[in-house]
């Protein structure tokens, strides 16, 4: 089986969310560095306070002291003042310290957050790189943008199969059994109600792999969302479908289903590897399914 490499994953996911982390980081540098400054300052503004009270203490003179930053006051009243501006200028500063805390512990979140969704992303990527795979060769390389183009628009899903009838005796209305809900679904999906469909093809699934219905009922469900244009899920519905009985009555549709819907999210490469596959498996198809098979291999552009 094909996989994309998880090291191809990692870095793409990386480099979509790394940008986010960064601004982050250098805003927090930046304001650690304004807090030790604003640290500094404090401790400074204590030292005057210190030294203008050991002054004061000492009569105002005292030519073996250490000078002081503020000019000496001339009386009491004005040492009492200069200590109370020295007194409110510290508590400012203190202030802008815990506000500036504050913003540091704000942005130390934000950075977790940010880690937390790139765990995320990556987790989600590496499932999807292990549902999403083909069956040899190296796997294409990871597009660069945005989503592909899709060239399935007009690309209709495998004709429905025909529900087997209700068994003689079934249970009265309000209480369907798997036989009458894969019989609904695949009417709705005759119409083109993909929604009834695929929630018709879900009830008999949630009875587990066990019920004697659940291989048509996962069949069903990747019609369904291949007739949503839901292809990622689509193909991991046919790689199911075909993995639960290989030589089932849906398996050449199965692969069929799958190579299309690898198709339309551009992965080609193991859409062609798919039909390579059913052509080695089942060597004689149905009549209707020959013109589907060479209608996407040109679509894939298979050699």
């Amino acid at each position: 089986m094909m996989r994309l490499p998880a090291r191809a994953a990692l870095l793409l996911a990386l480099s979509l969310t790394a940008p986010l982390c960064a601004p982050a980081r250098a805003q927090s540098q930046i304001e650690s560095r304004e807090g030790i400054a604003l640290q500094n300052q404090i401790l400074e503004m204590r030292r005057d306070i210190q030294n203008l009270r050991d002054q004061i203490a000492r009569g105002g003179g005292g030519g073996g002291s250490a000078p002081v930053r503020a000019p000496a006051p001339s009386g009491g009243g004005g040492s009492n003042e200069m200590i109370a501006q020295l007194l409110d200028r510290v508590a400012n500063l203190e202030e802008q310290v815990r506000q500036l805390r504050g913003r540091t512990d704000e942005l130390g979140n934000q950075v977790q957050r940010q880690g937390d969704d790139l765990n995320k992303q990556i987790g989600d990527l590496n499932f999807r790189m292990q549902a999403i795979e083909g069956t040899g060769g190296k796997s294409p390389p990871m597009p660069q943008s945005g989503p592909p183009p899709t060239t399935l628009g007009a690309i209709a899903p495998p004709a429905p199969i025909a529900p087997a009838a209700p068994p003689p005796g079934a249970p009265p209305a309000g209480k369907r059994t798997p036989e009458l809900t894969l019989q609904e679904g695949n009417a709705a999906l005759a119409r083109r109600d993909y929604t009834t469909a695929e929630a018709d093809a879900r009830e008999v699934l949630a009875g587990g792999r066990a019920s004697p219905r659940a291989y048509d009922a996962q069949f069903l469900l990747a019609q369904s969302l291949a007739g949503r244009k839901d292809y990622s899920q689509a193909a991991i519905a046919y790689d199911d479908s075909y993995t639960r009985a290989r030589t089932g009555t849906h398996a050449p549709d199965a692969l069929l289903g799958l190579a299309n819907s690898l198709t339309a999210i551009n992965e080609r490469r193991a859409a062609c590897d798919t039909l390579v596959k059913l052509r080695s498996e089942f060597p004689t198809v149905r009549p209707d399914l020959r013109d589907q098979i060479a209608a996407a291999r040109n679509r894939a552009g298979c050699s």
